[in-house]
C-alpha cells in the first residue's frame, strides 16, 4: 500500500480548521480528520464544509462511535465523511452495526483499539469484524497523568509489529508520538501516518501552531517517498 499522511484537525472552529485544511492539502496531505474535539463543538458542521471545499479528499470523521453505530455512521457518511471510526471497547455488536452501515453507505470503517485489555487481540477482533483499518491508540489523558505520577508511559511503537502481523488490514498508529516517530511508522508496516497533537496542539490548547506548513511539506515528501509499505512488520525496526 502507497503510504498516506493525514491531518488530525484538532480544533474547536470551522473556520480554522478549514484554514488549516487548506495548507495542509497544499503541504501534500492526502486525508483529512475531522477530530473529535471540532466535532463536539460543531457537530457535522465541520465534515459538511469541508466536503464543499474538498469534494474529492477522503474525510475522516472521529467521533468515536461507542453505541447507536449504524445512525451515528449514517449521520456522518451523509455529511461527507468517507471514513467512521468506531471504538473497539463498544459493544460486539456496535462495531457490526457500524460495520454494516459502512457497506450500506459507501465509507470504510477505521476500529480503534484504544483502552482494548489486550492491544494485539483487540486489533485482531476489530479486523475479524470487518473493520477496513485498525487504530492503534495510546490516550491523550492516560498518556499525560501516567508521566505526571512518574510512571512509565507506553508509546504506540510497543506493540506496532505485533499488531500488524496480527491483522490483514492497513494499521495507523497514534498516541503521544513525536513527528520523527510518526513518519516512521511506515517501516512498521503501518502505511496511514496521522500528524495531529504535535502540530495541531500549541500549549495544551487546540490550535494551529505557527509555521506548520514547511513542516508538513517535509513529513508528506518523506512519507511518500517510502513507496510501497507491505503490510507486515520489519523486524529491524521492533
Amino acid at each position: 500500500m502507497e503510504p498516506l499522511v493525514q491531518i488530525s484537525l484538532d480544533l474547536t472552529e470551522v473556520p480554522e480548521a478549514l484554514d488549516t485544511a487548506e495548507m495542509a492539502l497544499r503541504a501534500g496531505v492526502d486525508w483529512l480528520e475531522v477530530g473529535t474535539p471540532l466535532i463536539l463543538a460543531e457537530g457535522m458542521e465541520g465534515v459538511r464544509r469541508l466536503r464543499e471545499r474538498h469534494p474529492d479528499t477522503p474525510i475522516v470523521a472521529d467521533l468515536k462511535t461507542m453505541d447507536g453505530g449504524w445512525l451515528e455512521a449514517e449521520i456522518m457518511a451523509k455529511a461527507g465523511a468517507t471514513h467512521v471510526v468506531v471504538m473497539g471497547r463498544a459493544h460486539r455488536e456496535t462495531i457490526e452495526q457500524v460495520v454494516q452501515a459502512g457497506e450500506d453507505f459507501g465509507v470504510e470503517v477505521m476500529g480503534d483499539n484504544l483502552a482494548m485489555p489486550d492491544p494485539v487481540e483487540g486489533a485482531r477482533e476489530l479486523a475479524d469484524l470487518g473493520c477496513d483499518y485498525v487504530i492503534h491508540h495510546i490516550g491523550y489523558d492516560y498518556r499525560n497523568v501516567r508521566a505526571e505520577r512518574g510512571e512509565p508511559v507506553p508509546s504506540p511503537l510497543d506493540q506496532l509489529g505485533e499488531i500488524v502481523d496480527a491483522v490483514d488490514v492497513p494499521v495507523q498508529a497514534v498516541g503521544g508520538m513525536s513527528i520523527e516517530q510518526a513518519v516512521q511508522t511506515p517501516e512498521y508496516g503501518a502505511p496511514l501516518v496521522v500528524i495531529g497533537a504535535p502540530l495541531a496542539i500549541k500549549e495544551d490548547r487546540f490550535e494551529t501552531a505557527a509555521g506548520v506548513e514547511d513542516v508538513l511539506r517535509r513529513i508528506c515528501d518523506e512519507v511518500h517517498a517510502y513507496g510501497d509499505v507491505p503490510l507486515t512488520s520489519n523486524p529491524s525496526v521492533q
